[in-house]
């Protein structure tokens, strides 16, 4: 269980970061990562600002605007603006750079930025941006990221499945992990939600493995984030 209250807190002016595992100037040995789970920072971008040219490899990084805009630039040549309702992707493999600044000069940009040991290294390095019906997201789960090209959303070079949904207050919903081994990272946006005997409010998470079916009881209207990875990096 990681409580929002438990995680680490940057403020840099322009930039107000929560993280989830450790990252940066924030350390905590207990908190490393979540099997190939390795970054969930939750940021806030001033107006105007962002993150200058800075270089990655070896790692899928995936981008979730929640409010405002979000413009990328890159070292292929990708341009791109996202938004809530789009997500995201990029697989560094074997180098690439990149920049990311709030596309607004008067709001600003929250989002989530994930990043995942990938099950490949070295490969081409890759962009995609793809958007998602938003009401198909009601009181139902809408697959955003999986590691198949052909399937609903994005693709990333890892087993990993990554889905949203929006329920109601009293709703019921369950989710059965795609893939023996791997375990399932639950992050709250917004709402609160009962996981077997665990309640999840706003920005709180909680990590299953040795799990199959994962029952879901809403408590109030909640906006949820669900990543089915493996365990083992």
């Amino acid at each position: 269980m990681h409580k929002n209250s438990q995680r680490g807190f940057a403020d840099h002016g322009w930039l107000k970061a929560r993280h989830s595992f450790s990252f940066a100037g924030y350390y905590n040995p207990e908190k490393n990562h979540f099997g190939v789970l390795r970054v969930l920072n939750d940021d806030i971008v001033a107006a105007g600002m962002g993150f200058g040219l800075h270089p990655h490899d070896n790692m899928e990084i995936i981008t979730i605007p929640l409010q405002g805009t979000l413009e990328h630039k890159d070292s292929m040549g990708n341009t791109g603006v996202i938004s809530f309702g789009e997500v995201q992707v990029m697989s560094a493999g074997s180098g690439i750079s990149h920049s990311e600044f709030n596309h607004s000069k008067i709001q600003e940009v929250r989002l989530l930025q994930i990043w995942l040991f990938p099950n490949k290294k070295n490969v081409t390095p890759r962009y995609d941006q793809i958007q998602y019906q938003l009401k198909e997201m009601n009181n139902q789960w809408v697959q955003i990221v999986s590691p198949n090209p052909d399937d609903e959303g994005s693709w990333i070079h890892q087993d990993a499945w990554f889905h949203l949904g929006k329920f109601s207050k009293d709703a019921y919903s369950q989710y059965q992990i795609q893939k023996e081994g791997n375990g399932l990272y639950i992050f709250v946006i917004s709402g609160a939600v009962e996981v077997f005997d665990f309640k999840l409010e706003s920005r709180d998470a909680l990590g299953i493995w040795e799990m199959g079916k994962i029952p879901f009881v809403v408590l109030e209207e909640s906006l949820i984030l669900i990543m089915d990875i493996p365990m083992e990096i």
